[in-house]
């Protein structure tokens, strides 16, 4: 018995120790025996040496929870009544429960314990002490009924507790818990029948790689147990228990297994392994209690888990959605905002849920058009969910279109304009000829030839921009991306307009090392000469159209700068718009449909370059003219400015 009492110093209390009658065994604060005298060695089978500096096997894992329980209120003095819960009973620092305990060959001990607190001199605990007792009949009875009370009230707290849970995972997880803790099974499981398959969905005291793994119903344990009508059945070492793998669990040596039923439908089956000890009446009767709830509670969680698939699928689809949606409730507030509604409304889900529509609602089965404040148009449709009485009202931004019907409208109207004055002119001077050719004199003849000559070049420059315009409308522009003597083309365009206006002077300044340039040299000489055009065109007192190269970085930058009326504030991007002219009025003033610019930015952004238009003042530098960012002057009022004109300004990128 050397060093078994080490921590007993008194020589009487040793003595007193190893001669009482009854088992004495101390624990420190982790459980482990410090004490553990002959008669405990009678009692349990292991001797002191094999328990001293272990957690002795003795105690149930399902009464694990009741000793722990009684330790604590042992640290945290609750004794007298309180302690008297649960059968135990209390005087003063011991608590006294009748429970149960392992033999060392596996069987169970009916006994009473008295557990006090062991603390030093200081009044500092330093584990406990008990006093095991033999229980009287009597007492085993009174026992066993407690037991019983306690696995009951334990088995209501549990179906409670999963009654209140609606997450299936979590619901099969504490089933088999559960059953471990009721049942004082070494391993539980939870398998899933799948058609001709079972799964492992759900386990407690086997080894993960477990989770998932699947087995054919009708050969299988819960096959037998469908077949035989039953819903509970035990099987033990003469009966095959390599059912799914359970045969990884150590020792096993019983099954005991209950159906779960789904709508009057078997659902599932719960396994309860035993390998540590015996499994018994009690048991099965407990399996089968907790199978019959936990197909209550797996109801609940698989009808709540289809209900959260359902409204994810409807969340999925209309979160997706590039339509706004909105649904609304009885009282026409709106309960759900989709981010495609943020997007169009600009106002985000917490500013629109709780509160009405942000807009009129039509009535149901009728569709609004209207613009919003920041110049969307919407189409407002609302619908009624029967089921609910909620409604859902779809907006869809339609701003494209209306632009587009607009473009059409604005489209017919100019052309028909524009198409109108030459081909009026020609048909006259063209029935002039034919009626009048003996009577006009040569000098005669030849002019109104000439007018119907410039009358059909205006159509055919007309019908150019109107194919060119349709083409970069449907992103059909093809260009050819190669490199190109800039300076040559830009040269030609200069030479070209130099002699078509008397008013008019053109200027060429090119940086003497100017690269080529990388893009389409013929698509770039439509840009150029649609803007050496313009600025003839809005320049009708004449003046100086300046055109210049240089590089900047990585780029080559062409401006072409005019001493005409300027461009409207506001208007320096709109102008690259299709059908849109510098300022009000300059169609029926100049003439021509708005589709020149517009050709000229996509011809440019095909090429990989940039346009955009500045005010220039040729009052100050003209060094500045066109310089990124420098607003050179300011306009008077009415938008026409003295002296005042426009600098347009194409980046190219550089070949190389």
């Amino acid at each position: 018995m050397t060093g078994v009492y080490h921590h007993v110093h008194d020589p009487i209390a040793r003595a007193v120790i190893e001669s009482a009658a009854d088992a004495i065994v101390a624990f420190d604060q982790k459980h482990r025996v410090t004490v553990w005298n002959p008669a405990a060695e009678r009692m349990f089978g292991w001797t002191a040496e094999e328990m001293v500096g272990r957690v002795p096997p003795i105690v149930p894992d399902e009464l694990k929870a009741e000793q722990n329980a009684v330790q604590e209120r042992l640290l945290t003095r609750r004794v007298g009544p309180e302690a008297a819960k649960d059968g135990a009973a209390g005087d003063g620092g011991q608590i006294s429960i009748a429970t149960r305990r392992f033999h060392r060959d596996g069987r169970l001990i009916d006994v009473r314990i008295d557990t006090s607190l062991l603390k030093d001199p200081a009044g500092t605990p330093l584990g406990w002490v008990g006093v095991y007792h033999p229980a009287e009949d009597d007492e085993i009875v009174q026992h066993y009924m407690t037991e019983r009370a306690r696995l009951v009230r334990r088995l209501n707290d549990i179906v409670a507790d999963l009654n209140a849970e609606l997450d299936l995972a979590v619901v099969l997880d504490r089933i088999t818990t559960a059953l471990i803790e009721l049942t004082g099974a070494d391993a539980g499981g939870f398998v899933r029948i799948e058609g001709e398959r079972l799964r492992l969905v759900s386990m407690s005291g086997l080894p993960e790689h477990m989770r998932g793994t699947s087995a054919d119903l009708r050969s299988s344990l819960v096959g037998e147990l469908l077949r035989s009508g039953k819903t509970v059945k035990l099987a033990t070492g003469e009966q095959r228990l390599g059912d799914l793998i359970w045969s990884e669990l150590d020792g096993l040596h019983t099954i005991a297994l209950g159906l779960s039923y789904l709508q009057n439908r078997p659902y599932g089956a719960l396994y309860a392994l035993f390998s540590g000890r015996n499994a018994g009446h009690t048991e099965l009767e407990l399996l089968e209690l907790l199978a019959g709830h936990a197909g209550v509670a797996v109801g609940n969680a698989v009808a709540y888990a289809e209900v959260v698939r359902q409204r994810a699928h409807e969340r999925a689809v209309i979160d997706s959605s590039a339509d706004g949606i909105a649904v609304l409730d009885h009282d026409l507030v709106v309960r759900q905002w989709n981010p495609a509604a943020h997007t169009l409304t600009g106002i985000p889900p917490d500013d629109a849920i709780g509160r009405p529509l942000p807009f009129t609602m039509p009535a149901l089965g009728e569709m609004l058009t209207f613009p919003l404040e920041s110049g969307i148009w919407l189409n407002v449709l609302a619908a009624e969910i029967e089921e609910t009485g909620e409604l859902v009202v779809d907006f869809r931004d339609v701003s494209e279109a209306k632009a587009l019907e607009e473009a059409k409208d604005l489209f017919l109207a100019t052309t028909s304009h524009e198409l109108r004055t030459p081909i009026t002119v020609v048909q006259g001077f063209a029935s002039t000829l034919v009626n009048r050719w003996d009577e006009l004199a040569g000098t005669d003849r030849r002019a109104a030839v000439a007018t119907i000559a410039e009358r059909a070049q205006s159509l055919g420059r007309l019908v150019e921009h109107l194919l060119l315009g349709s083409r970069a409308g449907a992103d059909e522009l093809a260009v050819t991306i190669e490199s190109f003597d800039l300076r040559r083309v830009l040269e030609g365009v200069v030479a070209g307009f130099r002699s078509l206006s008397p008013l008019h002077r053109v200027e060429l300044a090119v940086a003497p090392d100017l690269p080529s340039a990388r893009g389409d040299a013929m698509a770039t000489d439509i840009v150029l000469g649609q803007l050496l055009e313009n600025a003839f065109k809005y320049s009708p007192d004449g003046g100086t159209v300046r055109v210049g190269a240089h590089t900047e970085g990585g780029d080559i930058v062409v401006t072409v700068a005019d001493e005409g009326i300027g461009i409207a504030p506001g208007d320096h991007e709109r102008i690259f718009e299709r059908f849109v002219q510098g300022q009000a009025g300059d169609r029926r003033r100049f003439g021509g449909i708005g589709l020149g610019l517009y050709i000229v930015k996509r011809l440019t952004e095909a090429q990989g370059g940039t346009i955009s238009a500045h005010p220039v003042n040729f009052n100050r530098d003209a060094s500045h003219v066109g310089a990124p960012g420098v607003e050179n002057g300011s306009r008077p009022p009415d938008g026409e400015g003295s002296g005042e004109g426009t600098c347009m300004r194409l980046s190219l990128r550089r070949a190389g």
